[in-house]
């Protein structure tokens, strides 16, 4: 496509306003006659040199090169237009805006014009006078009535922003983002009835919408109404009888209402939905496990429940599992969680410090010398590891090893008399079984003298 094809195309985009009629006119084998006279060439390479170096981000230059136009025709508004853009890219909002006006001037419904002024507003924060143009933007676009919604919310203007999300919703039925607009205003406003009367007048209208319920659910719960709540989702379940996210209120409700059977189906229910996220299950199962804390008699229902999802656990559930066993005195079955939660987070410190712990308790020592001299490797820095890696090897008769790890690990020890005592006491221990007993009385009293001080 050569550049005067281009320009032609152009000119004619700037002159837009030109009335109909007069396009029957026009010869256009007939060389024009207007302000460009035997500039024509002049103007072109001017105008085309000014795209070109606003394409490259040298808006100076663009701007010098579009005043060089206005010198051979000063009655294009798509110089004005261009003028405009460029001088916003400068951050020369004065010049843009005087410019802008001038080719909206000349083409009053022009929406691209109209619309870099608005940015032009935007960007230096004039809400008032972004306010004004937007509002003629929404007679041509009214895809521009959300963001003039936007800017009411800047203003404060939550009844007209409000006013205006009713009408798109209306027309156009709801979006993502107009209902983020709407609860960020009733966050603002503190007006939680409001928001609540809108998600009943949408189940209303339109009652098998599962998302609105849910919604609603949350609401009433966000706000202390746990009886409407309830009753919200006792009418989703009637509404959808097979709705697997009501269940993630419904057990609690029913755990409340002393319902467990029904809360125990609730939670099956969740933990086995595919369509439900698994963080979402990880906290149904961490609040039943709560609650059989409480309630050891539906231990079984526990182990049953769990059993439903032994291959999709997370790190997480395996944590809560392992403490719940913890305290229920299952040794064992607390370390078998731990460490399926490890095998998931690989580096979490208190992770590796419950297993180490654990092993000790269980008297399994040499996985702890193996699991401990992994651990450091990962945190050299951590005395705890020296210290549980000394008392493993110290169990296993390695006395040697045993002041190795625990001598590094006082190094890395700072004020932690308990612990302190601890090492003192292992490397008494083990300059005893090498019959050091000199060093091993040394120890000694340095361990009873930290006790003393406690």
């Amino acid at each position: 496509m050569n550049k005067k094809f281009i320009f032609i195309l152009v000119f004619f985009i700037g002159m837009l306003s030109v009335p109909q009629a007069s396009y029957a006119q026009v010869d256009f084998n007939k060389r024009p006659d207007d302000d460009l006279g035997n500039y024509e060439d002049e103007f072109q390479e001017h105008f085309f040199e000014a795209l070109k170096q606003k394409g490259i981000e040298n808006y100076d230059r663009a701007v010098d090169e579009l005043h060089k136009c206005l010198n051979l025709n000063s009655k294009l508004p798509v110089i004005y237009f261009e003028l405009g853009k460029n001088y916003n890219k400068l951050k020369n909002f004065g010049a843009a805006e005087d410019n802008l006006k001038k080719a909206i001037e000349m083409q009053p419904d022009n929406v691209w014009f109209l619309d870099e002024l608005y940015d032009v507003y935007f960007q230096q924060d004039d809400i008032k006078n972004a306010l004004k143009t937007i509002k003629q933007l929404v007679k041509y676009h009214p895809d521009y009535k959300e963001d003039l919604a936007a800017l009411y919310v800047r203003e404060e203007k939550y009844k007209q922003a409000l006013d205006i999300l009713d009408e798109l919703d209306e027309e156009y039925g709801l979006s993502e983002s107009r209902d983020a607009m709407r609860n960020d205003i009733y966050s603002i406003t503190g007006n939680a009835d409001d928001r609540i009367e809108n998600l009943e007048q949408r189940i209303a209208n339109n009652p098998n919408n599962e998302d609105n319920h849910l919604k609603l659910i949350y609401r009433y719960s966000q706000s202390g109404d746990r009886k409407n709540a309830y009753k919200a989702a006792r009418n989703l379940l009637k509404v959808k009888p097979d709705s697997k996210f009501v269940h993630l209120a419904l057990y609690k409700f029913y755990l409340q209402e002393g319902k467990v059977d029904d809360a125990i189906s609730s939670v099956k229910t969740v933990l086995t939905s595919p369509e439900i996220n698994a963080d979402a299950k990880a906290k149904v199962l961490k609040d039943f496990v709560a609650f059989v804390g409480r309630n050891p008699e539906y231990e079984s229902d526990l182990i049953e429940i769990t059993s439903l999802i032994d291959e999709n656990k997370d790190a997480q559930t395996h944590n809560d599992l392992g403490h719940y066993y913890l305290k229920a005195g299952d040794k064992l079955k607390a370390l078998s969680n731990f460490k399926e939660a490890l095998k998931q987070s690989p580096n979490d410190f208190k992770l590796i410090k419950d297993v180490l712990l654990l092993q000790i308790d269980i008297e399994d020592y040499k996985a702890v010398v193996i699991d401990g001299e992994s651990a450091l490797e990962l945190y050299p820095a951590q005395p705890i590891l020296y210290l549980v890696t000394g008392v493993a090897n110290n169990k296993l008769g390695n006395s040697k090893k045993a002041i190795e790890y625990l001598e590094m690990g006082l190094d890395y020890l700072i004020d932690n008399p308990n612990m302190e005592s601890d090492f003192y006491s292992e490397l008494s221990m083990a300059y005893k079984a090498l019959n050091n007993i000199s060093k091993s009385e040394t120890f000694a009293k340095k361990a009873k003298a930290l006790k003393l001080q406690q």
